[in-house]
């Protein structure tokens, strides 16, 4: 049986495609986020960008997994424009990119599942499903422990001064920045979250320096005090994460947990290494 997944972000889309347990084909194409997108264009940038090189294979199964999806609605939308493209596909499952982190990191068993990445997000998951999600407002009302916060809180802390001279100037000669393509960048450009979370390798580089370890796990501790420290027994289940933020900074991350009694269970990168496991258990 051939199946199809797909991890779906707004800059591009991962497509792996199974023959049973096997992986045969795995395919890059543009992003794409059912909330900005008609079921005509993404009929189109489907057909435009996937088909091609699917042509040797007949499709049995998809699990479309992306950004964007937030209704009944829109999930029809993408089913539509997936059925259209691929009509030998018995079973088209679209669910959100929150169902695909927790089925990476948990498989088949009860956990909390986060997101760490550009933006952030968190959810209690009874091994079946998304039960409970604080919601994570994005990087102006909330997306603790993001990308897009730290940069910001980065950026806020090198134009402020609050972080000591040498990393200021370090800082702003590496990006090649001043003060007024950043105050333009943030407010009068759009996508300001990436703007901001394209800084996060900075503080990567940089985490043995007091100041930027301070900013990191403060953004952490502040992660799992807003979130995950409201999902039931969040201190018995593991907290399981996806997404390169995680990925990178995980030393601090587990530093944070502990402070708070909390258990970390898997990081992964990327989630579909974690989809194609489970998906692979289900061929007999």
């Amino acid at each position: 049986m051939m199946i199809l997944i797909a991890d779906c972000g707004s800059t591009k889309i991962n497509w792996t495609l199974l023959n049973g347990k096997e992986k045969v084909a795995q395919i890059f194409t543009t992003g794409m986020n059912a909330l900005l997108l008609t079921e005509e264009e993404m009929k189109e940038q489907i057909k435009r960008e996937l088909i091609p090189h699917l042509t040797n294979y007949k499709v049995d199964e998809i699990h479309y997994y992306g950004a964007g999806i937030i209704s009944d609605e829109i999930k029809q939308q993408v089913v539509n424009a997936l059925r259209a493209n691929l009509p030998s596909a018995g079973k088209i499952e679209v669910a959100s990119d929150l169902l695909a982190a927790a089925r990476a990191v948990c498989g088949r068993e009860p956990g909390i599942a986060c997101i760490l990445g550009t933006g952030s997000n968190s959810c209690y998951y009874d091994g079946e499903k998304v039960v409970m999600n604080v919601s994570p407002l994005g990087y102006i009302l909330g997306d603790e422990g993001s990308g897009a916060v730290l940069g910001k809180l980065l950026v806020g802390d090198v134009l402020k001064k609050q972080l000591p001279e040498h990393l200021c100037e370090k800082f702003m000669k590496e990006y090649n920045l001043d003060y007024t393509t950043i105050i333009t960048s943030v407010y009068r450009k759009p996508a300001a979250n990436r703007f901001l979370a394209q800084f996060a390798p900075f503080l990567e580089h940089n985490i043995d320096e007091p100041a930027i370890h301070n900013i990191v796990l403060r953004s952490f501790t502040d992660f799992f005090t807003r979130n995950v420290a409201s999902y039931p027994n969040y201190k018995e289940l593991p907290c399981n994460f996806v997404g390169s933020i995680a990925h990178c900074e995980k030393a601090v991350l587990h530093e944070a947990a502990q402070a708070l009694g909390i258990t970390i269970g898997t990081i992964i990168k990327d989630p579909m290494e974690g989809l194609v496991k489970y998906h692979s258990a289900e061929v007999e």
